[in-house]
Formats: C-alpha cells, sequence, structure tokens
C-alpha cells in the first residue's frame, strides 16, 4: 500500500477560526491555521518516526502509542499495520497505530498490542483538538464511510477514557461502550507521607513494617531496580517462570505462553532509555542471608513523563509468602517513584482487590466502536453485548468468584480480577 491518501477532511467554520484566533492572540500571540484535516494511510512505521516521536513527546498521551512499544509488537507478531496520519498545513497531527486483525471474514481496526494495553489516547496535537471537536470528527468519518470500508470492516479503539487528566478525548464523540473494566490510579506528591495519606498511611504503614520484619527474620532484602537490558532481561526471564507457576496452580491459561508474547516483552525491556522514559522497567524484593539471590516478588513498570503504569506483576509463594512480598514491592516502588517526579501511579485496567486498597482514582475506559460495513455493524453489537454481559457479571462479586472457581475447577476462592479477562 505504501501512503495512501483519502478524501477525509476536516475544516472548522468561519465563526470557529475566529474564536480561536482570538483566543490564542490572547494566550499564545500566533494564528492558527486555516488548512484543513487530511488522512493518510500507511502500511509501514519507519517513514512516520520522527513525526511520530515529536508527537508522543506530549506527557499526556499514552506511552502504548508511543513509537518503541509499537514497534517492538510490530516486530515480534505477524500483523497488518495501518498507521493512520492526520496532517494539515505540512505538518502532522494525529498518529493512530493500527493493526488489522481477522475474525473469520471481518477486518477489524485496532491499536497495536491492544491486548497488553492498559490506557490509549492516540497520538495528536491540540490543533486536532480544535480541528476534530464534534461534530466535526463524526461527520467527516461518515462523509469517508465507503473509502475506509476499502481497508476494515471495524475500527475498534478499546480502554480509551474519555476524560483523562483534564481533557476529554477527541474521539469521544463517536459511538462507545463501557468497558468492563477501569483502570485505577494513584496521584504521587513529592512527600510520601502526603502520598500514602489517601490511602490510610497509618494502616498502609503497619502492613509494610510486619512485612519487613517477616522478610528480616530471613536475612534481610534488596529492593532491586534493573538499569541494564541484561538484568532486565534476567528478571523478565523469572517473571515468566513466576507467572507460569501462578496460573498453573489456578488453572488459568499463561496469557505471556507464546514466544511472540514473550518476544514482544524481551524486546521493551532492552530499549534504550532515560530516567523519565522507558517503555518497560522491572523492580524486584531479592533476598539477602540464606536465601541469597532469591527473587520473591516482580513489577513491570513503564514510564512516560510523569505517568507510570504498572504492566505486570508476579511473586513467588514458596518463600516468605506470609510476607505479602507483592505489596511489599509496591509500596518500596512508589515511595522510590514519589522523590524522581513521578505524579500519577497507574496499577492498569482490571478491578482488583490489592488496586482498590492502593487507588484513590478510578478511572471508567470505553470501546469506540465505528463500522464501514455490515458485517462490522453485527460485530459491534457483539462487542457491544459481551462488553454488557463482562459487566454486570463483575457487579455481582459472588457470581464472579463463582463463575472463576468454575473456569479454574477449583473448590478456593479465586481473587476477584486475577487472570480474567
Amino acid at each position: 500500500m505504501g501512503a495512501m491518501q483519502l478524501n477525509f477532511q476536516i475544516m472548522p467554520s468561519e465563526r470557529d477560526l475566529a474564536a480561536r484566533y482570538m483566543g490564542l492572540i490572547a494566550d499564545e500571540g500566533r494564528t492558527p491555521s486555516v488548512v484543513p484535516l487530511s488522512i493518510r494511510l500507511h502500511d509501514r512505521m519507519e517513514p512516520l518516526e520522527t513525526r511520530w516521536r515529536a508527537l508522543e513527546a506530549d506527557n499526556n498521551l499514552s506511552l502504548h502509542q508511543s513509537y518503541d512499544w509499537c514497534r517492538a509488537w510490530a516486530e515480534t507478531h505477524a500483523c497488518k499495520l495501518l498507521i493512520v496520519e492526520g496532517f494539515s498545513g505540512g505538518k502532522t497531527h494525529l498518529i493512530l497505530p493500527l493493526e488489522i486483525v481477522r475474525h473469520g471474514p471481518v477486518r477489524t481496526a485496532r491499536f497495536l498490542a491492544t491486548p497488553f494495553s492498559n490506557i490509549n489516547t492516540g497520538l495528536h496535537t491540540e490543533e486536532f483538538r480544535f480541528l476534530a471537536a464534534p461534530p466535526r470528527l463524526r461527520q467527516a468519518f461518515e462523509q469517508a464511510r465507503a473509502q475506509f470500508a476499502r481497508y476494515f470492516d471495524l475500527f475498534l479503539l478499546e480502554k480509551v477514557p474519555l476524560d483523562w487528566r483534564g481533557q476529554t478525548n477527541s474521539f469521544a464523540d463517536l459511538p462507545s461502550v463501557l468497558n468492563q473494566n477501569a483502570a485505577f490510579q494513584l496521584e504521587l506528591f513529592e512527600s510520601f507521607e502526603r502520598t500514602l495519606a489517601q490511602v490510610n498511611a497509618k494502616r498502609r504503614r503497619k502492613k509494610f513494617r510486619n512485612s519487613e520484619r517477616r522478610v528480616e527474620a530471613l536475612g534481610g532484602y534488596e529492593h532491586v531496580v534493573a538499569n541494564t537490558p541484561e538484568e532486565g532481561r534476567l528478571l523478565l526471564e523469572t517473571f515468566f517462570h513466576q507467572k507460569a507457576a501462578r496460573f498453573d496452580t489456578m488453572r488459568l491459561p499463561d496469557v505471556f505462553r507464546d514466544e511472540e508474547t514473550r518476544n514482544f516483552f524481551r524486546k521493551l525491556v532492552a530499549v534504550e532509555s532515560d530516567a523519565e522514559t522507558y517503555p518497560l522497567q522491572l523492580h524486584a524484593v531479592r533476598l539477602k542471608g540464606e536465601h541469597e539471590g532469591h527473587i520473591v516478588a516482580i513489577a513491570g513498570l513503564s514510564r512516560k513523563g510523569d505517568h507510570v503504569i504498572c504492566q505486570f506483576g508476579s511473586i513467588d509463594e514458596s518463600i516468605a509468602a506470609d510476607a505479602s512480598p507483592g505489596e511489599f514491592l509496591f509500596y518500596l516502588a512508589i515511595h522510590k517513584l514519589c522523590g524522581e517526579g513521578v505524579r500519577l501511579f497507574d496499577f492498569g485496567i482490571g478491578d482488583q482487590a490489592y488496586k482498590r486498597s492502593w487507588c484513590a482514582i478510578e478511572t471508567p475506559q470505553h470501546d469506540l466502536l465505528w463500522p464501514t460495513t455490515v458485517a462490522g455493524s453485527m460485530v459491534a453489537a457483539v462487542h457491544r453485548a459481551k462488553a454488557g454481559a463482562k459487566r454486570l457479571i463483575k457487579q455481582n462479586p459472588q457470581f464472579y468468584a463463582f463463575l472463576q472457581r468454575m473456569r479454574s475447577g477449583k473448590t478456593e476462592f479465586v481473587r476477584a480480577g486475577e487472570g480474567a479477562d
């Protein structure tokens, strides 16, 4: 395909341009672009790298649409790329990194690496937010429906917060359904004490001291942060081993089992990065003394600006299980990040008890569905129904726990959210 330009344009009204012009004079002393937004489609990432990295620098945009994250997925999966670029006046204002996934004859365009993303925003400029303000974006989509139908039957953007860090998502005007899972965050301050005050500081400190005493009784510990790709790779392989054992115990499918998935994370942990931007950094609790070198907990963190996301975590319950090593590690990591300029710690999507115990913020997420064909409309209807059914099930903890027990073939309680879609 190379690059294909569509007959797709968004042009603000003269009234909107006048209002924008006056606002920019007052705020910034510059004039707005009057050139309409046009769309190009690409099947390769490389020609867009410079423009892509410039767009992703915005602090409030998701790291899951960053160039390194998407490249790692594209290089480890046999996926058909469809990169949407919106440009105006010679400048790129929008990038949506998509892949085309087939279910039978139906082609769905979705964000790259969607199965392992926690929050998606796409990449766009402030100018795009102005150009695409409702109802202009939706109207332009409707006018270009037949053109888009050549490439996909359903445009599906999953796990999109319609309101994120004080901004309304530019695609919020498209049809959507509430995702069955929310994401959970904790605001961080320079003062760790102020951070803890949001989540019952007295109880949290007491729990940490109890855990620390238990670990110290085994000979002590150290909080390990992988600072080289090799250190990260070693901890990542340990994580795969721990997670596989955990899923096996619960008789649940291991979502990290496939080599494609493992290679994706191996690529991420090997990316050269700096202190304020890293696609994947491994933290761990490593024992000393009699169990010297034994890893009892691991967390994979990603950082973009002042936002850190916990991508995954694992524990080894064979040693120090009574010390709650997973929560112990979160305490250590959050304490460290408070002093490093991080302002939002994100436990990611999925409702679990430990997330609620840590988090003061719950962010609803939506799946945006825009069909281009009759087949796409049918798939969209099924997606809506499934999301609604899952949401109702998860609102009933007893029924959800019962389904989890049935799924695992076990009789004991399975913690809500673990290993679930």
